[in-house]
């Protein structure tokens, strides 16, 4: 910066006024400042001028999972509220484990941010309240009780009973739910399973299975090695859950929605292209992201500390991968 104010015949505030986007500059002034700055390859340092001002424009997000789109589609709504006001993201991942996330928030902190958005997470409550004693922290698909902490969720419980609400209507009568194991909001989803076969009568079954493809595809098989007839529905723990066991079903010489249908969980944008046509269950994954760093911002400029709840509700999505079950089943 003081190069910068040397090439342009200007102060150092000036240049720190210039590049923090103030009004009170005149337009000469400031496209002098721009101009030098061009001219030097000059670029602001954002954690070099946190630590100058005692101030951070940067919000750390932990992503758990870098390979599912339904988190990079809910970054896209933090991110779009962000930029707006003026912040940066940092982001990490913890890779679907409890001790990799520890390190990743952790991490996050050690760049002194504003505040934190943690999206699915699976560390344990502690690690999230010493993080919250540092720092605003938001959680996106996750509960918690923490007074200290806001929350953004779906109705989980809700959106799975929906989905065999959907395959019911269908005229489906074996329908399996493929869970998301100790992933976050897993339990919400199973108990929405259980409850909605309950209500209909019917007989519950569900595989222990993890929110990947990989996960998917195991639970086609271990259906497929049981002694008794196959499900004409699955409802899956999520989108990429739900595109593993279509894949495994048609290795296996079966016909994705004639054999079997299948419902996923989170309509992302893998979903909706066009040669998958999924029928999911839709969250508002932007939606979430901007009022996760809404809930941020709010704790950093307005000193809010009551804690904020946003609960969505989610709703089928009907596209081509379930339809009416086989005439006999």
């Amino acid at each position: 910066m003081e190069d910068v104010a040397a090439r342009a015949g200007v102060s150092r505030a000036l240049v720190s006024l210039v590049m923090r986007g103030a009004p009170n500059v005149s337009q000469a002034r400031r496209d002098a400042v721009f101009k030098a700055a061009e001219e030097l390859g000059y670029s602001p340092h954002a954690m070099a001028r946190s630590l100058a001002s005692r101030t951070s424009t940067v919000l750390g997000v932990m992503v758990s999972d870098l390979h599912n789109p339904f988190f990079a589609e809910v970054v896209d709504g933090l991110e779009a509220v962000a930029r707006k006001e003026g912040f940066e993201l940092i982001i990490n991942t913890g890779r679907r484990t409890p001790a990799g996330e520890r390190q990743a928030v952790r991490s996050l902190l050690s760049f002194r941010p504003a505040g934190l958005a943690l999206l699915g997470p699976a560390v344990a409550a502690a690690e999230i309240e010493a993080a919250a004693d540092q720092v605003p922290v938001v959680l996106v698909a996750r509960a918690t009780r923490l007074g200290s902490v806001d929350t953004v969720n779906d109705d989980g419980r809700a959106g799975s009973e929906l989905a065999v609400d959907h395959l019911v209507e269908l005229g489906h009568r074996r329908i399996v739910h493929f869970d998301g194991g100790r992933g976050s909001q897993s339990a919400l989803r199973r108990r929405g399973y259980l409850d909605g076969m309950k209500k209909h009568g019917l007989a519950a079954s569900v595989i222990r299975s993890e929110y990947t493809d990989v996960a998917g595809a195991k639970a086609v098989k271990t259906l497929l090695e049981r002694d008794e007839p196959l499900p004409t529905g699955i409802v899956a723990a999520n989108d990429i859950n739900a595109i593993g066991a279509i894949s495994a079903l048609e290795e296996a010489g079966l016909r994705v929605p004639e054999d079997v249908s299948v419902i996923g969980y989170d309509n992302t944008s893998l979903a909706a292209l066009a040669h998958v046509g999924m029928t999911t269950v839709d969250q508002p994954r932007h939606a979430m992201g901007r009022l996760a760093a809404q809930a941020v911002l709010e704790r950093v400029r307005n000193g809010r500390t009551e804690p904020v709840r946003h609960l969505l509700h989610p709703k089928v999505v009907h596209r081509h991968t379930t339809a009416p079950p086989p005439a006999a089943q």
